[in-house]
Order: C-alpha cells, then structure tokens, then sequence
C-alpha cells in the first residue's frame, strides 16, 4: 500500500520538498497552509491548513513539515509539537539520490534531500534538514529541528545541538561541537568548538551577532 503523506507549508522549501518526495515510493495527498487563488502549489492541491491537522490524523495519513527553517526553527517546532501530542505519525523521507548509511540513524520528520550523505555511525535527529548535498560524515550526532543547507559539510565524529542552522557551503572540521541555537553563516569554516549560542560566520566563524 502507498503511504499517502500531507504537507504542512507551502512556501518555496514546500516545492523542494515535492521534487524529493516524487523520487520515493510515497504519494502526496494534499498541502495545508494559507489558500490561494490558484489553491495549487505545483501539481498539488491545498486541501487545508494548520487548523484541519487533528481532523486529517484520524484518517491514517502521515504528515511531514514542508516550513523551511533559517534563522528560526520556531514554526516547525511548533507543528511538530501539535503533530506528537496528536498521536500522528511524521515520516521520514530519504532521496532516491540520497545516501544514509544502514549503520547509521535518521529521526522521525526528517528530510534528506538530493544528494546528501550521512555515512556510518552517525545519528540525525528529529524534524531535520539535510539539505541538497549536504555531508554528514561518520560518528557525528546531530540534533533535533536542525538544517543543514545545501552543499555544507560536518566532518566526522561532530556533534551538532539542537535547533541549529549551518548555512550552504560551510565546513563544520573534524571534531567540532556546536552548542543549540546557533546559526553558521553560508560558506563559513568552523575550526573550534561553540559553546554558546549566536550568529556566527567568517572563516574562521567567529560571533557576530547574538
């Protein structure tokens, strides 16, 4: 039996989503978020929002969050959140192009995006990321509500907190430990550990912002 999967956001990491979504097994039924006049996104119609998630859940659908995540996981926590104290189930999607290690793990309403990696014996949280290209090497943890942008790496035996954001092209080197809610900015070289939380970019990343 096909799993039919609903979508909640449909802003341009929605379309992404799709385009990932149609290289699986996994049927696409329907977006929640704000109608439209097209109330089409793609080939998809938009059948709801937020407020029909309970109604949808008691019919057997799986739901994935289709919010795009930058400098605020706060939208994607919160329905991931309602969709738990719910009882529904979230998926987990892996590209066809993707590859994710059978010696490593991958959480609940995660999305691994074209291309990305993540070798063996690591763990990827809940309600992730990984963007297109995205590498998560061996022996790395990365935590909950957590993106990893298009084309960064996460060199081996890493570990990346919760609600974090690496920006596209960065390089997180071997060893490093980012604490949660910190944002990397695109194409920085993190070179030592972070322990607190902030904006930080350059190369190396230092803080700039809180």
């Amino acid at each position: 039996m096909i799993n039919k999967v609903i979508l909640i956001g449909g802003g341009g990491h929605c379309k992404a989503c799709i385009d990932v979504i149609e290289t699986t097994s996994l049927e696409i039924a329907g977006i929640l978020d704000k109608r439209t006049s097209s109330d089409r996104i793609l080939d998809y119609e938009i059948i709801g929002g937020d407020e029909d998630i309970e109604d949808l859940s008691k019919k057997n659908y799986s739901f994935l969050i289709s919010i795009g995540q930058i400098k605020d996981p706060l939208p994607r926590i919160k329905i991931f959140e309602r969709i738990k104290q719910l009882n529904a189930k979230l998926v987990t999607i892996v590209a066809s192009s993707a590859l994710v290690s059978k010696y490593s793990t991958v959480g609940e309403g995660t999305i691994v995006m074209h291309q990305a990696i993540v070798n063996s014996s690591s763990k990827v949280g809940s309600n992730c990321i990984l963007n297109n290209r995205a590498l998560v090497e061996h022996d790395c943890t990365v935590g909950d509500h957590t993106h990893i942008s298009t084309a960064a790496v996460v060199n081996g035996n890493c570990t990346i907190g919760n609600r974090v954001f690496i920006g596209s092209n960065s390089v997180i080197t071997q060893g490093v430990q980012i604490a949660d809610d910190v944002v990397i900015g695109a194409g920085s070289v993190v070179i030592r550990n972070i322990i607190e939380a902030g904006v930080f970019a350059g190369n190396p990343a230092r803080k700039i912002n809180e």
